[in-house]
């Protein structure tokens, strides 16, 4: 794969820039013209940065209005068309696929993103980024409604946590970028949800990725946009796309956090104890509870996101195992210590199980040692899970090593 796209990337320095540019429509009768128009009219100004086009696709993805009448009788337009509704994105990767351009860019077809911008983010492309995002939430105008503005924001900033690198509109719907990029990017979503899964997956193949702002004015015609359903399909796609990368980095955060309550009850009841508060309430019973329960799953779930990134690294060449916090931080890794970590959890559980029982047999009221009871047990759960992940850890980076070493043979051969 490596070799391939080094390839593709000196044909198109060897080749001069075309500009392909990809309209997914949708029953936009009312808008489609004017775009198209607006497309075409930036022939001059792309002309002046040596850059041939813009080859105009209009992608009719099963409309059943006078969408695909009216491009056929735009000269210089081409129009690809889909019997039936297959999606937004299904619509653009068929465009994609039909453009000839080693540049490609897509808008919607509705008015909201202006073309004008689009030599500006050619511009970005040639001074050597690889991909440019016209950024809604950074533009000088907005019309953006204020429900779409905060969940742009909230899944900008999803996206900025799973990848560990700042994103302003991670579901801009106008880009610009080298074709030879897609293989990196693909597989890709059909629906809406193909921007913010193609931004995930940008930053985490490493990809030159840069905003430019650009304003956004209210679309014509209706939205096809449902802010909770496809909010939600939003969140999944970027979630999963993500874990397919670095599983550590959403598994880790959350188990962490897991861990920050459990040591926060535990200080709460040290201090407690210390201001000789010897009975708990209710209130008091339920935050160890609460301690308890998120302790174990805490460590869990960071134990579970450590395997995981062995494990994918397996199959992809860049999930590489970037750990929580996006770079490691300790040398070696933690993981490799997780056996005598789970050892000494388990021997200090232990210890205090059989102390308290200890102190059971002397006449200690059972009410008394509950608490260090339930202490044991998390202890002794916790030290076990570690061991047992410093185990499958260790298979998983056996394999690893030999399917470097197996792939270094072949390729030597």
């Amino acid at each position: 794969m490596g070799n391939a796209i080094g390839n593709e990337n000196k044909d198109d320095m060897a080749t001069p820039n075309t500009l392909s540019v990809v309209i997914p429509a949708y029953n936009e009768e009312r808008g489609i013209a004017a775009v198209v128009q607006r497309v075409l009219d930036i022939r001059p100004t792309l002309s002046s940065f040596g850059i041939a086009g813009p080859e105009v696709l209009v992608v009719d993805d099963g409309s059943r209005d006078r969408t695909a009448e009216i491009v056929l009788s735009m000269p210089g337009v081409r129009l690809v068309r889909h019997t039936v509704n297959h999606g937004y994105g299904a619509a653009l990767k068929t465009g994609f696929s039909s453009a000839t351009g080693n540049l490609l860019a897509f808008l919607d077809a509705d008015g909201t993103y202006p073309p004008e911008y689009l030599p500006d983010l050619c511009r970005v492309i040639l001074n050597g980024s690889e991909l440019a995002i016209g950024s809604r939430m950074s533009g000088a105008t907005s019309e953006m409604p204020l429900v779409r503005r905060v969940g742009n924001l909230f899944f900008a900033n999803v996206v900025s946590i799973m990848g560990n690198r700042r994103v302003s509109d991670s579901a801009s719907g106008m880009r610009v970028f080298k074709k030879s990029i897609l293989q990196s990017l693909y597989p890709l979503p059909d629906g809406l949800n193909f921007t913010p899964v193609m931004s995930t997956r940008a930053i985490h193949e490493g990809v030159k990725m840069v905003e430019v702002p650009i304003p956004y004015r209210e679309r014509v015609g209706h939205s096809k946009l449902s802010v909770v359903r496809d909010g939600f399909r939003f969140l999944n796609s970027i979630v999963w796309t993500a874990l397919s990368y670095n599983p550590a980095r959403i598994l880790g955060l959350v188990g962490l956090g897991g861990i920050a309550v459990a040591a926060i009850v535990t200080v709460a009841l040290v201090i407690l104890r210390l201001s000789n508060v010897t009975v708990l309430d209710q209130w008091g019973v339920f935050a160890v509870f609460v301690a308890l329960l998120s302790g174990v799953a805490g460590v869990s779930l960071f134990n579970l996101g450590a395997m995981f990134n062995y494990l994918v690294s397996l199959f992809h060449s860049k999930a590489e195992r970037r750990g929580v916090f996006g770079k490691p931080v300790f040398n070696p890794p933690l993981e490799s210590h997780f056996w005598w970590m789970g050892g000494v959890a388990i021997a200090v559980g232990f210890v205090i199980a059989l102390v308290s029982f200890g102190a059971s047999l002397q006449g200690w009221d059972i009410n008394r040692l509950w608490l260090w009871l339930a202490a044991s047990a998390m202890l002794i759960l916790i030290g076990v899970q570690l061991v047992v992940t410093w185990i499958v850890v260790r298979v998983l980076e056996e394999l690893s090593q030999r399917e470097g070493k197996v792939n270094s043979d072949m390729r030597g051969t």
